[in-house]
């Protein structure tokens, strides 16, 4: 039976004094993907952020799998970047670095170790090894996207939290993301999303669907 990664229990959002959602429930067990649907202002962005433990939740508690044990671990502060990687629509760029020197500062502050030469294999695979030493300020939308994509990459989290993955990405980009997110719930990962898109991820997975309240 698989470990369950994720989960989410009674969840409720508000946002000046409104309800976005409430009741809102589930498990995300490995080696699955979880596509949450609805249309703007519903709370999508909310939903993630506090399953990533960055906003707090008006009820309800969310669980992440340690990465020092098997079990659900309840904490008020966000899981460490070995349990989870989020990439949310700021994406978290230094608009100043090469791509290639966002990939290596991002595994520093998360304790890994990343060469060069391992950053710039991580963008070749996403398409971007000619843009690899180009600041990012300079990379239009979805190349910047797709560095960002290009983290996952390097990442030890079994958990990937995305915003909109696809969005900005061309017709080979698209492709690329999304046979990245395949692997990483093929190899026993887990992978919850938000996507104005049909993702199109095979296997174990759900869809939730938030609606206005």
């Amino acid at each position: 039976m698989a470990s369950w990664v994720l989960t989410a229990m009674d969840l409720a959002c508000q946002k000046a004094q409104r309800t976005l959602f409430e009741g809102v429930s589930f498990s995300v067990p490995e080696g699955s993907w979880l596509h949450i649907e609805g249309g703007n202002g519903c709370g999508k962005t909310s939903l993630l952020r506090i399953l990533c433990g960055l906003s707090p939740a008006a009820r309800g508690q969310v669980r992440w799998l340690s990465s020092s044990s098997s079990s659900l671990q309840s904490t008020l502060s966000r899981p460490d970047r070995s349990v989870l990687h989020y990439i949310g629509h700021a994406l978290g760029l230094k608009p100043d670095l090469t791509a290639c020197e966002n990939l290596c500062a991002d595994a520093q502050v998360s304790g890994l170790a990343l060469s060069r030469e391992q950053a710039v294999q991580a963008l070749a695979a996403q398409g971007l090894q000619s843009r690899a030493h180009l600041p990012v300020r300079v990379l239009s939308q979805g190349q910047r996207q797709g560095v960002a994509l290009a983290r996952l990459r390097t990442s030890p989290a079994r958990l990937w939290i995305l915003d909109e993955p696809l969005v900005g990405l061309d017709v080979q980009a698209t492709a690329t993301a999304r046979a990245l997110l395949q692997s990483h719930v093929d190899a026993g990962g887990a992978v919850v999303m938000t996507s104005h898109h049909d993702v199109g991820l095979q296997g174990l997975g759900a869809r939730l669907q938030l609606g206005r309240a």
